[in-house]
This record gives C-alpha cells, sequence and structure tokens, in this order.
C-alpha cells in the first residue's frame, strides 16, 4: 500500500478510535487492534503528529500511580473525520471502475 494512503488512513483511524470519547494509547491499540495492526511507537507518532495539527488535545492524569495521557478530538480531528468520509466515496468510485472488468469477466 502507498505510504502516503497508509499514513492518511492511520490518522483517521486513531481519531475515530477517540470521537467518542477520550481514550490512552493501550486502549486504542486493543480497540483498533481487529481492524489494524498498529505498534505503540507508530501510535505515539501520529498522536504527536495530531497534536501538532490540533487535531486533538492531551490531558495527563495520574491513575493507580502512574501518570496516563487521555487524548481529546478536537473540532479540526472531527472535521478530518467528515473529509474522509467525502474522500473514501470517491476512492471507492474509483475502485468500482478500476475492478469493473474483473468484475465482468468473473
Amino acid at each position: 500500500m502507498d505510504i502516503q494512503l497508509k499514513r492518511g488512513l492511520l490518522d483517521v483511524c486513531v481519531l475515530a478510535a477517540i470521537q467518542n470519547k477520550d481514550s490512552y494509547g493501550y486502549q486504542m491499540i486493543k480497540e483498533l487492534k481487529p481492524y489494524v495492526e498498529l505498534s505503540e511507537s507508530t501510535l505515539y507518532t501520529i498522536l504527536k503528529r495530531l497534536e501538532t495539527a490540533n487535531m486533538l488535545t492531551v490531558r495527563t492524569v495520574e491513575h493507580s500511580g502512574r501518570l496516563r495521557k487521555y487524548y481529546h478530538i478536537t473540532e479540526a480531528g472531527r472535521k478530518r473525520i467528515n473529509n474522509f468520509k467525502d474522500e473514501w466515496k470517491e476512492i471507492l468510485s474509483i475502485y468500482r471502475f478500476i475492478t469493473k472488468e474483473d468484475d465482468e469477466n468473473a
């Protein structure tokens, strides 16, 4: 898969993981696991990039004597999810065009 396409997909997956409730890294990895394999180092790189782009905010909370970072989606993050949904409709249309011959030959 094209690296830029995959990067964009992973960004949106992470935003989707926090769109309904704030979450922390390990929980996001568990939630995303049935859909996409994501290492901790990759996740935290994505989270930092999304924070820099103002698509999420971070707050630190003490939990069982340790500090845990919780991530919260911003309006810009929600807008990115909605833009992705619109873009995906176009991608699906292109996919159907590309695979049209495959369907006709099946």
